[in-house]
């Protein structure tokens, strides 16, 4: 894969700096009030829109990038993985900025922080709401005004997901791994010390890390609505150096969930 080049692996979305980015479809929450996480409920398949020149709208081949099916008011989170060096990754909605909640720049900004860091940041629950909350990402139509787009803008032109990737330049890149070779020696050079005391035990429980929650749903019998297509602007590289100091973006812990567009 060159620098610059987004592709698709499997329903993966691979950016450039090697980020991934997967859409995740979830639980939709009462639209009042503060409530958990919503589990995971398998991921949204991804597809090229150029792959499909006479079914998709004028303005989505225009603009290429890919596509993905979702129900109305059908809910996601983004789940972010793939990078282990420091890197920058922008998400708008419609053009508005879901880490800030302001309308959409391409210039990385930290007052206020428009952008997430990789690989700290592993997911993003939804539109910051200014009250330490997101709100859930929804899929809505265009033109009933229930947009985060119209409501911020006041107007419903573009809709969909807009991603960009920064990685560090070359020149702070190289800085940066300088620094986790020298951490990395000093940890290998560090003396043990004695700790507590703890009862032998002939096995260890493997270390993890704590997933998200997965609840066993019960599914609603009932008609299924026809499922739409959401359109995911190509992503775009920029050689930008950003550092990885600062708030990483709205943390995804508790959230006030309203009607917020991705469609």
């Amino acid at each position: 894969m060159t620098e610059g080049t987004v592709r698709i692996d499997g329903n993966t979305l691979r950016l450039p700096g090697g980020v991934q980015v997967r859409f995740i479809r979830t639980l939709r929450l009462p639209e009042t009030g503060t409530h958990e996480l919503p589990p995971g409920l398998g991921e949204f398949p991804v597809r090229r829109v150029e792959d499909y020149p006479d079914t998709v709208p004028a303005a989505w081949r225009s603009r290429g990038g890919v596509m993905l099916p979702v129900y109305l008011r059908e809910a996601m989170w983004l789940s972010f993985a793939g990078t282990s060096e420091p890197a920058a990754l922008q998400v708008g909605v419609g053009k508005v900025c879901a880490v800030s909640g302001k309308p959409w720049s391409s210039r990385l900004t930290r007052d206020p922080q428009n952008y997430v860091v990789l690989p700290r940041q592993p997911w993003l629950d939804g539109i910051n709401s200014g009250k330490g909350t997101v709100r859930q990402f929804v899929a809505v139509p265009l033109g009933l005004g229930a947009t985060v787009e119209g409501q911020v803008t006041g107007e419903e032109v573009w809709g969909g997901v807009q991603l960009q990737s920064f990685p560090l330049n070359d020149g702070e890149l190289a800085a940066w791994r300088d620094a986790e070779r020298r951490k990395a020696q000093a940890r290998r050079e560090m003396p043990p010390a004695p700790g507590g005391t703890a009862p032998r035990c002939p096995w260890r429980h493997p270390p993890h890390r704590a997933p998200r929650p997965h609840r066993p749903v019960r599914p609603r019998a009932g008609r299924a609505a026809p499922r739409r297509w959401v359109s995911v602007s190509a992503a775009r590289c920029a050689r930008r150096s950003t550092g990885t100091t600062g708030r990483s973006g709205p943390g995804p812990r508790s959230r006030p969930v309203g009607c917020s567009c991705i469609s």
